[in-house]
Formats: C-alpha cells, structure tokens, sequence
C-alpha cells in the first residue's frame, strides 16, 4: 500500500510534534534519577510501587546552576587511591565518599573478583554510570537501590567504610558530636554517630561546594565518557596510577588468600602451575588502554583529565596536591596542607590499618622492591613491559639493581594536565 505525499508530510509532522513536546518535559523537569527497580528482585509489580513510593518521598533537585566541580579518582586497589582521596576528604567545601561502587558490584556481581573475565567486569558499568550521576547530583537516596539490607526510612547501618568520609561522619549528618570527636577515626564513626540518615546526608551533600568520589570499580576512562560529556556535570577525571610491581607487592601482603600463590612463588622460587597472572595483567591492561585514551588526548577530555602517579605524590606530596587542585580550579585549603605533613611522614608503627594513610610516603614507595623476589620481578616486567615504558617505569637488570635505591626505577616525566 503507498502513501500519499500528503500522509508522509502529516506523519512527518506529527512526529516532530511529539519529539518537541518529548524535550520541552524533560528540560522543563529538574534533574533527578529515580530508583531503578531491585536488581535482585525483578519483580516488575513491586518494584515498580516501590519504585514510585521512593521518587514520591524523595525531594527533587533543581538544575546545578552552582555549577559544582565533580571529581572522580579513578584508580586500582593498592594503588594510593586512599592517601589521594584524604586529599579531597580533609578540604571543607568538598563533599567526599569512598567507593559507593561497592555496593552495585556487590548486588549486581556477588563474586566478581579482579581476575574475572572482561564481560563481568563490565556487567556492572551501566548501573555505575547512573550511581554516580546521581550522587553527583547529591541524590543519595539512588544508593538504597544496593545497600543491603534495603534502608528504611532512608536510614541504615550498612554503607561501606562511611568512616572514611569526613562530611558523614561531622554535623549535621552526626549530630551527636562534641568539639572533642572532631577529627574522628575511621572505626569510631559508626559508634559514635549511629546509623546514617541518607536525608541528612543530601543535604550535607548540597552545602558543600564540590563532590568528590573515589573508585577502584571502573576499569578504564573511556567507560566514563558518558558522564564527562553530560552537560549536567562538571565532571574531572584524576587517573592514579602505580607501578604494577608495587601494586603486586602491596595485594599480595594485603589479599594474603586471594595472592597466596603469588606469595609461594615468592617464598620457594617455584612459579605455581595454575598462578592466575591475569591478577597482574588486567592491571596493566586496564592501565595501558586508559592511559593511551588520556595522553590521546579526545576533545572529549580536554580540560577534563589529569594523570598522576603515585610515586610522584609520594616524593613530593604537597607541591603534586597544589598541581591537583590547580588543574581543578578549586583553591587548596589549610586542611589539607595540614593533613599532608601531619601523615607523611610517619613510621611503621603508625599505619595501624591495612587501607590506612599514615606513612612515610616516599619510602612506600619504595618498598616494593624489597618484597618481591627478582624472579617475579623481572616476570612483571615482561609482561607489563608495555605500560611501564609508557608510564616512564625502568626496568631492573639484575638483582643487585633492584635492592640499590640509589638507582631510581622511576623516570622523570611531566605529564601535563589536558588543558
């Protein structure tokens, strides 16, 4: 059957009809993110009530015209990430969270582990992407979605490591605070403030000038184009980056069980049959693939993205943070120029947490080189030989080489910020 061209032209117009009606309501509406359904239960009924319950109770934000600054540390486990995100956590306008990615990985992929395939590691980026848009926004309702038990009355017990963020941990999310609980430890949070009130949390969230969020959950940067582009966000990427000698040295005296086969290389000399080198070259991988996208340099990124290794940081941690903070255009307040020389340079006995901060920073740096065999050093280096010419990492010749620290494994390089 044809058409007239009278018909083609009424459809074509009604077609532009709805599409214009389509974006005068999204734009008329504010920004807000409504909770997706239960991805364990996919009960379409109940969710979708409950659904709608929480976008009724949830307040609705109005359009960033503050125009805050975003930040997301993008980072590997063991890598700095946390030492780095006290940079951003000790500043008073800065609203910090520590790796709320946790709990979708956790709902979403139970068992995913850092050797799991590449279509596993990626189940989990869509739902990401939205989190954090979301928390950007200061939505922190959209995280009841995975937090497990679900809160109730948008309170819970249950949010990872909420002692790592100070604005959590300080009024008026926790108001039962005096002048002597100011500068809380990690563990004393939770005692002391009780449970998390997400509203009260939002709202802190919204009094704070910038966001800051750190995350060891996104492989690469080009997974986070979406967010960099979305004209919602200011978004600002810090790549941290390591050598994957020290990253390996550091999983494998923190990950005891997880690296255990790495550790019986290490202690016999005998390179286990079933090792799972992918627990080392996913990182490089995942490192040469995201890099190579930076220092490419896509007008995606321009002004959007900084790279900066840990080694740096660690010799010089107050001029690298004034390069940081520069780049984001956001003024460095005595907090944090306070917290640096108060925890780096401190001594064995005072980083009394695996994930703590207090440390002589250049001499962890360093001290890999001191916890690996050379066999599995130089079995790093062929295989990460790629990303560690890229990152300006040497290569140790010998053994002697390697436990010389007058022989620096680090070149120098500057890589400039993609202004």
């Amino acid at each position: 059957m044809q058409c007239s061209w009278k018909a083609v032209l009424l459809l074509a117009l009604a077609s532009i009809a709805i599409q214009y009606t389509a974006i005068r309501t999204f734009t008329a509406k504010s920004f807000h993110s409504c909770p997706i359904p239960n991805p364990v239960n996919c009960s379409l009924s109940q969710d979708a009530d409950a659904a709608d319950r929480l976008c009724d109770e949830s307040p609705t934000f109005s359009y960033n015209l503050s125009r805050k600054t975003h930040v997301l540390i993008l980072a590997t486990t063991r890598s700095g990430s946390s030492f780095v995100g006290q940079l951003f956590n000790q500043h008073f306008d800065v609203f910090y969270l520590f790796e709320p990615l946790y709990h979708v990985q956790y709902t979403l992929i139970p068992k995913l582990t850092q050797s799991k395939s590449t279509t596993d590691r990626r189940v989990m980026l869509g739902a990401s992407r939205d989190l954090l848009r979301s928390l950007y926004d200061c939505d922190l309702y959209f995280l009841e979605n995975y937090i497990k038990p679900q809160p109730v009355n948008h309170t819970t017990d249950r949010l990872f490591r909420r002692g790592a963020s100070k604005a959590l941990c300080s009024p008026p999310v926790c108001e039962s605070l005096g002048a002597v609980d100011l500068h809380l430890e990690e563990g004393d949070c939770v005692k002391k403030c009780g449970t998390l009130n997400l509203t009260l949390a939002t709202e802190s969230c919204r009094e704070h000038g910038h966001v800051a969020i750190k995350t060891v959950r996104v492989p690469e940067v080009s997974d986070l184009r979406a967010l960099v582009e979305d004209p919602r966000l200011n978004l600002k990427v810090i790549q941290l980056v390591r050598d994957p000698r020290g990253i390996l040295a550091s999983r494998s005296e923190t990950f005891r069980d997880t690296y255990r086969l790495w550790r019986i290389w290490d202690g016999t000399g005998r390179k286990p049959y079933n090792l799972d080198v992918t627990q080392l070259t996913t990182v490089c991988e995942d490192f040469w693939n995201s890099v190579s996208t930076g220092l490419n340099r896509p007008p995606w990124l321009k002004g959007k993205y900084m790279l900066v290794r840990y080694e740096d940081l660690a010799r010089n941690p107050m001029k690298k943070t004034e390069e940081i903070y520069d780049f984001l255009g956001i003024p460095m307040d005595g907090n944090v120029e306070r917290w640096i020389q108060n925890n780096t340079r401190g001594d064995r006995s005072s980083s009394k947490h695996k994930y703590g901060t207090v440390r002589n920073s250049a001499a962890t740096a360093e001290k890999w080189r001191f916890r690996l065999s050379y066999e599995i050093v130089a079995f790093t280096q062929h295989a990460c030989q790629q990303v560690l010419a890229q990152l300006g990492y040497k290569t140790a010749g010998s053994e002697e080489e390697l436990k010389n620290l007058s022989i620096s494994l680090v070149e120098e390089r500057d890589f400039l910020p993609f202004s």
